[in-house]
């Protein structure tokens, strides 16, 4: 592993006087030592206090009558429960959201009486695999449930991205600041390619692969996309794009050639031409909406600002929504567990932000064995990963569907060993947008003898047979190296297609046809037999409650759970990164770089084989 620094060096103006000199030696020196106690023991008091005092300052949450639910999309949505958010509570950035919470508390708000309406606000800050559009569709969907309650549901936009445009055209009134901007121009993808700098530092890469589509290697071997992976992408951009406009469009009263016209004309939306456009009702500041929103919530001439509650808030006291299932009289209560594998795919027990074969594979058994659990959801929101880490996982789905009904919900990623773990369920469910399919497997294989040798280092070794040394970084494969691992890879395909075909009940000369690693979207997915139905993640938990035999009113059970206080302390000791909530244009481009090359630590199959959709596929 290379790891590149920029070092950035800063001449001052003048040069600083002594007694300016000594000053700032002792303010280093001073906060040194105040850095080096901070990572001793007392790291441990301090967090804890920090902790005891927020949790000694929280207000109990009340609700009064006549009350906006505020929600603020200044945040990431996640599929996943949230652990304790320190970054939030730092004062860092936003609070992070997960999306159950968010559509329960949604769907709450509709039929309580306290919330008079609803009141959009902010931009998303995607972080990881969250606010996916899959993810956001069934925002979309808990918001026009709320709509058509009869109550009013507002946006406020200053800086809107697609995604934030996407959930704000459900409103039945739309605000833009005089001076903001909808930035909606279209969908894209933009690989980031590696080839050169690799070729640059002396790192060598070789590949095996099968699928003509399976793009995952690209980064590591070309400079730009191959004829094959920009003919997926475009139709996967088109799909999805299709879709999107289509509801943006209805939801405003326009036709998508309408729509599309604005957003090729325009590019960056300013106020008065989304105005003309029908795509804002009207231009206000925001104390203008303020203080409209003070009158409707009877408080008029009031210092205090309008009757509102953050909707993080509300969801700790919402009432339970109406269950929309319809399920038989006399049916039993029961448990549903929703096991969310969202993230890479790795072998053994993954770190967080990642689905570990092992861990996973693990828990799977003990839901399995547990009689109080009727049914299983598995969430997939998943890119994909090791081979082997996706066979153990599947290997328990399917030993679980023997015992009771096992159900997948796909996020917005479920691609390759996404797929892979998801192809057994008695049911498969997918939003349009959803990315699956990339039923492929390749290997990557690295060497780094040139950058070694450049640096004076060189290896040698001795062996007992052709094949001992295989797995070295130290120099390229052989030909008959190559060989062994293309017939691995050959086989795993073979595999990975035939549990397709027999899971899915499909014809395997259809199931090679669309597998050669390509990528499809949700509703493309299930045109070709891949998915079963579109629909979100309580869609599937409804209809695994049914196939158990539960009643509407059944609970649910979440994997990986909450943490308690004292685990997440002990991981935030070990390491704590603050991040800004609006990152310049540097931390963005270093990001994306750490990003790419943050990937490479997640391939660590025990043989180098991956089912991964490429790495660069994220739609923004």
């Amino acid at each position: 592993m290379v790891t590149a620094c920029l070092v950035l060096l800063v001449k001052t103006a003048h040069t600083p006087t002594l007694p300016a000199m000594k000053n700032f030696l002792s303010s280093m020196l001073g906060a040194l030592a105040a850095l080096f106690i901070f990572t001793g023991g007392a790291a441990v008091t301090f967090i804890g206090f920090l902790v005891v005092i927020s949790a000694l300052g929280e207000k109990s949450v009340k609700v009064e009558d006549g009350s906006y639910l505020v929600v603020d999309l200044e945040t990431n949505i996640s599929d996943a429960p949230l652990l304790i958010d320190f970054n939030a509570l730092l004062g860092d950035r936003p609070e992070a959201l997960q999306l159950r919470l968010v559509t329960q508390a949604i769907r709450s708000a509709a039929a309580d009486n306290r919330i008079k309406g609803i009141l959009l606000v902010g931009s998303l800050q995607p972080e990881g695999y969250g606010s996916g559009y899959a993810a956001l569709a069934e925002v979309r969907s808990a918001l026009e449930a709320f709509k058509a309650a009869k109550k009013p549901l507002k946006a406020y936009l200053t800086y809107a991205t697609t995604r934030d445009f996407y959930l704000a055209s459900t409103a039945s009134e739309i605000a833009m600041d005089p001076y903001g901007v909808i930035l909606m121009p279209g969908l894209a993808s933009e690989p980031v390619f590696l080839a050169g700098a690799f070729e640059k530092f002396g790192i060598g890469v070789q590949v095996t692969r099968v699928g003509k589509y399976k793009a995952a290697v690209e980064p590591f071997t070309r400079r730009d996309l191959s004829p094959e992976n920009r003919e997926q992408l475009q139709k996967l951009l088109d799909d999805m794009w299709a879709e999107l406009r289509a509801e943006v469009a209805k939801s405003r009263g326009l036709k998508p050639a309408e729509l599309q016209a604005v957003i090729d004309a325009e590019g960056m939306i300013r106020a008065e031409a989304a105005m003309q456009a029908r795509l804002v009702d009207r231009i206000a500041y925001r104390d203008e909406i303020i203080a409209n929103l003070k009158q409707e919530t009877g408080r008029t001439g009031a210092k205090e600002s309008f009757k509102q509650i953050k909707l993080a808030d509300y969801a700790k006291v919402a009432p339970t929504p109406t269950p929309k299932a319809k399920m038989p009289a006399g049916h039993k209560r029961g448990r549903v567990a929703v096991v969310y594998a969202e993230g890479e795919i790795v072998d053994g027990e993954g770190g967080a932000g990642q689905v570990g074969g092992v861990k996973y594979a693990r828990e799977l058994r003990r839901l399995r064995q547990d009689a109080d659990i009727k049914a299983i959801v598995l969430r997939v929101n998943s890119p994909g990963g090791s081979a082997s880490a996706s066979e153990a996982i599947q290997r328990e789905m399917r030993l679980a569907a023997e015992a009771k009904p096992v159900v997948v919900s796909m996020g917005s990623y479920a691609a390759s060993g996404g797929y892979w773990i998801s192809t057994y369920s008695e049911r498969i469910f997918a939003e349009p947008a959803t990315i699956t399919g990339s039923i492929g497997v390749f290997g990557i294989l690295f060497d780094v003898k040139k950058l070694a040798n450049d640096l004076g280092v060189t290896f040698d070794s001795v062996k007992t047979g052709q094949f001992a040394d295989t797995l070295t970084i130290s120099r390229p494969k052989t030909a008959a190296e190559l060989a062994m691992i293309q017939r691995a890879v050959d086989w795993i395909y073979g595999e990975f297609v035939g549990k397709v075909a027999d899971s899915r009940k499909l014809d395997r000369k259809l199931v090679e046809e669309i597998a050669q690693g390509r990528v499809w979207s949700g509703r493309e997915a299930k045109t070709l037999g891949l998915v079963d139905e579109l629909g979100g993640l309580q869609t599937a938990l409804d209809y695994a409650a049914t196939k158990a035999g539960l009643r509407a009113d059944y609970r649910v059970t979440e994997f990986p759970r909450k943490k308690e206080l004292a685990e997440a302390i002990a991981e935030m000791i070990k390491k704590v990164q603050p991040v800004a909530a609006r990152a310049s244009i540097y931390e963005r481009l270093a990001g994306r770089l750490k990003q790419e090359l943050q990937t490479l630590k997640a391939y660590n199959d025990p043989q180098g084989l991956y089912a991964r959709m490429p790495d660069g596929l994220k739609v923004e």
